[in-house]
Order: C-alpha cells, then sequence, then structure tokens
C-alpha cells in the first residue's frame, strides 16, 4: 500500500530542505522530502554561498533578503551554525551609467530597510585594500550582506524541519511520477507514495523527471569556474574581512575564504554539460579545471586585485549550476498539472533559495502568492520552447555576467 502524505519535496539541496523547513513553520507536519543520494548533492555543496542584498528589481531582493533570515531563524532554532559572515559587498560601477543605476536603487532599498549606500572610489579602496580603484567611478555598497556556508545552512533548514515533523529519506531516487485523479503517485525505490502535492526541487534533473509528464523544463547545466587561493599576507594583516566583489569588469566575483581569496569568473562561451541527460551516478563530483580557455578572463581579475594572481591556488573547483533562459527560477504551480509545482533552475540557489522557499510555501499554503513576482512563474516559458533557443537565451545572459541592470542572473 502507498504511503499517504499531504506534500512530497524531490530534492535535498539548499531549496528543497529551505521549503521543507518554511512548510513546516506554517503549520504542515504531513510533509516528505525524497533526496536520491545525500543533502546537498547536487549543486549546493560546492557553492560558494554568497549571499547579496542587491537586485535591479525590488521583488528580487526580497528573496535574497528572506533568504539569509530564513537560514538565520534555522540557526537559532537549531544550533547548526550556517557561518555567516557579514562582511558586506560592493558592486563595482566602471561608468557612469552603472553609476546612476545604482543611485536609482537607494529610494528602494529605504523602503526595504536595507542598509544601502553608493559610495565613491576612496571608500572602496577603505573597504577592500586588495582592490585597484583605477577605472572605478563608484560602487554599491550592501554592508550587511556576505556568505555562508552552504552545506551548513543546508543542514540547519533540514534540521529545523525535522523538529517540526517534517520527514526526510534520503538515499531514495524517484523514478517515476503518475498524475492520479486525487493527486500524485510518487514512485521511489523505496516504495510508492501518495501525495496531493509534489513539489520538484531537484535542479538541473528536473528536466528529466518531467519529461515523461510531457513536459518540457528549461533547466540547465552549466559549467562553473572558481579559484580559492592559499593565505594572503595582506589579508592576515588586516583586522576586518574584506566585503564581497562583484565587477562588470572582467566578469567576477571575489570574497574572502579564510584567509585567502575565492574568485569565480563568467567566461563569454560558458559550457553545457548532461544536455543528453545526467549520468545516473553523477554524485558530489566536479569536472576537472579548464583553466587554460579561461586565462583572459582570469587575467582581467587579476589586474584589479593583484593579490590574486600572486597567491598560490590552493583549489579550482569546476561544478554544474543550474539555468533557465532568462536566470530566473521556475517558481510555481505547473498550471497544466494540477498539485505540481516547481522549485527549480536556481543559478543563485543560496542567495535566493530561503526567500523563495518562503514565496512558494505562503502559496502553497494560502492559495495565493504572497506578493505578485511573474518574473519566476513557470507559465512564462511556453512547453514549446526549443533546446537551442534555451541554449543561446541562456549564453547570452551568461556571459553578460554583471553587465547593466539584466544580469539578474550573476551574484
Amino acid at each position: 500500500m502507498a504511503q499517504q502524505v499531504q506534500t512530497v519535496i524531490v530534492g535535498g539541496g539548499i531549496v528543497g530542505c529551505s521549503l521543507l523547513y518554511c512548510l513546516a513553520k506554517l503549520g504542515l507536519s504531513d510533509i516528505l522530502l525524497l533526496e536520491k543520494n545525500e543533502l546537498t548533492s547536487g549543486s549546493t555543496w560546492h557553492a560558494a554561498g554568497n549571499t547579496t542584498f542587491f537586485g535591479h528589481y525590488s521583488s528580487i531582493t526580497k528573496l535574497y533578503v528572506n533568504s539569509v533570515k530564513t537560514y538565520l531563524e534555522a540557526q537559532e532554532e537549531t544550533g547548526q551554525s550556517i557561518s555567516f559572515h557579514d562582511a558586506g559587498s560592493i558592486r563595482i560601477a566602471n561608468d557612469a551609467a552603472e553609476l546612476e543605476s545604482y543611485r536609482r536603487l537607494e529610494a528602494d532599498y529605504e523602503k526595504l530597510g536595507i542598509d544601502y549606500e553608493v559610495v565613491s572610489p576612496q571608500k572602496i579602496q577603505e573597504l577592500h585594500p586588495l582592490l585597484q580603484t583605477k577605472g572605478i567611478v563608484g560602487a554599491a555598497h550592501t554592508p550587511t550582506d556576505g556568505h555562508l556556508d552552504a552545506a551548513g545552512a543546508t543542514q540547519a533548514v533540514a534540521k529545523a524541519a525535522r523538529q517540526r515533523g517534517a520527514e526526510i529519506r534520503r538515499q531514495d531516487p524517484v523514478i517515476k511520477l503518475e498524475q492520479l485523479v486525487d493527486g500524485w503517485l510518487v514512485h521511489t525505490n523505496g516504495g510508492t507514495i501518495h501525495a496531493q502535492q509534489v513539489v520538484l526541487a531537484n535542479s538541473f534533473w528536473t528536466k528529466e523527471l518531467a519529461a515523461p509528464l510531457g513536459l518540457n523544463i528549461p533547466v540547465f547545466a552549466v559549467k562553473h569556474h572558481a579559484v580559492i587561493t592559499d593565505k594572503l599576507t595582506e589579508l592576515a594583516a588586516l583586522d576586518f574581512e574584506v566585503p564581497t566583489i562583484r565587477d562588470s569588469y572582467g566578469q567576477y566575483n571575489m570574497r574572502q575564504e579564510g584567509m585567502g581569496l575565492l574568485g569565480a569568473v563568467y567566461e563569454p562561451d560558458p559550457q553545457f554539460w548532461a544536455l543528453d541527460g545526467v549520468p545516473p551516478n553523477f554524485n558530489q563530483e566536479l569536472f576537472a579545471p579548464e583553466m587554460d580557455r579561461l586565462e583572459v578572463d582570469f587575467e582581467r581579475v587579476i589586474e584589479r586585485v593583484p593579490a590574486f594572481g600572486e597567491a598560490g591556488i590552493k583549489r579550482i573547483v569546476n561544478g554544474p549550476i543550474c539555468y533557465t533562459p532568462d536566470a530566473l527560477p521556475l517558481l510555481g504551480p505547473v498550471e497544466s498539472h494540477p498539485g505540481l509545482w516547481l522549485a527549480t533552475g536556481f543559478c543563485v540557489g543560496i542567495g535566493t533559495g530561503g526567500g523563495s522557499a518562503d514565496f512558494l510555501a505562503n502559496w502553497m499554503v494560502n492559495g495565493q502568492a504572497p506578493y505578485d513576482l511573474p518574473i519566476v512563474y513557470p507559465s512564462r516559458f511556453s512547453n514549446s520552447l526549443a533546446l537551442q533557443d534555451c541554449l543561446d537565451r541562456i549564453t547570452e545572459i551568461y556571459r553578460r555576467g554583471y553587465r547593466s541592470s539584466e544580469a539578474v542572473g550573476a551574484v
């Protein structure tokens, strides 16, 4: 006989576990999360853990802010540390147009109650002494965001959900979804579950699981590089942690990692992975580094932060992250399949996962979204969207990186 539950969440990364927690906070206990491997096994485990309060759309900014809030609440409830570093962030303006776009956001941030200011090159130098400010005209500074431990945050929300009565089942992959008149059958290696609602929060696996239902979910895996340096004496000499940098010159982000630096680039020729399907045994794996093709990109990073190039390399991370054609998540109901929800397509999983979970949980429990956010609704994409069109659009937005207000996917 099939196990009976109200809601099944498929996927044990930061998004799925946060959703389990947020549903539990709203009073649901008859909820089950299924993870095919271990929690964080998709892309969460190798995520840099960057958080930001910067966004050109105030609605997206709410997702950023509520993400950190969600993780901190889980930490408070459970005692599980998320290692949040509130060192702040600076988003570099390389010309007058960028700077003006940052100034236009000041009123929005004041309404949201978020510390935000547009700062001069002189102030930038004080905030981040290792950054060369030649060619920089200013920056947007959000002093209370920063970065956290992605795995720690996931374990915190998972533990908090369990404490509220939710169930997590690891090492139990979903084999098939079957729609019924009165809900869904979720077939797994461990048995069959009858659920009223199913949420697909399984990142780049969503496409494969939904395809037999006649759904063309536009989520794709892109290889993404990050470099972690050895210890830098310049950082060790400071009595504070430098803020995260986001910079359209070189299309990179960089933050402090211990007494070293962690830098990642959005290269002009992104490499897709697993277009024919994710290998069945893929689990917490990385790809071989491909630094030769990124040499020009990292040269610009080093130009801005010379110490990054002078330090030895401690580790290179080349792992898959999930993208949609507009670099925004798919968050909401699948209108053609009642009871099926999406929480997938996150290229900014840590930065928006907790806030997105809070948004979706309120929608599922209360019957309507807590506020209007059409830019993330799954219905924005046609089921007939062609593969090459998806890949072309992802390539364009990935290579755009931090350039202009349209760069909503780069954090």
